[in-house]
């Protein structure tokens, strides 16, 4: 399935064949997929918290309002983001760049975050939501269906993971086989009213 048309047929899947496993080589695959995805300064602040095992999912699933997505799929993603990466030795994201390109723009990273909290966390949830969907475009690709969720209880679910202190959770998606599919569209607007050519 080519990109375009993986982008047409993703939608918000809510019923999965709970039996269904993914194989840890079509983990693997979606989830180097999703690191290919952009960040600010390379920094790759993105984490991804793969679940599996039953019982954890069922702990996700009594923190997210028994949403039955939640424990049916195959594997829960939850996409996290480190929002101090910027201080945790930056040079390693530029280690193949060219010396010259290295040593101009590592000494930036710092000196754009230090001290802007607001800033870190707007670059977290950037970085969740353009990873989130390249995992649900890989996922569709791959044959699986997803659900991007933020209807969860995110202190509980932090408790159930085990997040740092230094980290902060930007959605929740379930992946796995569906066994039945989303219903229509529920409404799209309209192009004119989306789409502004230059300006308002």
């Amino acid at each position: 399935m080519d990109a375009l048309e993986a982008i047409k047929q993703r939608r918000s899947v809510k019923y999965y064949d709970a039996s269904h496993q993914m194989t840890e080589e079509e983990i693997r695959l979606l989830l180097e997929h999703a690191m290919l995805s952009p960040t600010s300064f390379n920094q790759q602040n993105w984490r991804f918290v793969v679940v599996s095992e039953t019982e954890i999912k069922q702990q996700l699933r009594a923190a997210s309002w028994n949403q039955a997505q939640v424990s049916d799929a195959s594997i829960v993603i939850i996409v996290c983001a480190d929002l101090k990466c910027w201080a945790k030795h930056p040079e390693r994201y530029w280690k193949n760049a060219p010396e010259e390109v290295r040593n101009a723009i590592v000494p930036m990273i710092p000196s754009f975050y230090d001290g802007k909290d607001q800033l870190q966390r707007d670059e977290a949830m950037r970085s969740c939501g353009i990873a989130a969907q390249t995992l649900m475009i890989a996922a569709k690709a791959m044959g699986y269906d997803s659900c991007p969720m933020i209807g969860f209880d995110p202190n509980a679910v932090a408790n159930i993971i085990n997040l740092p202190e230094d980290h902060v959770i930007g959605m929740m998606l379930p992946i796995g086989k569906p066994v039945k599919p989303a219903g229509d569209r529920a409404g799209q607007l309209d192009y004119n009213e989306v789409v502004i050519r230059d300006k308002f």
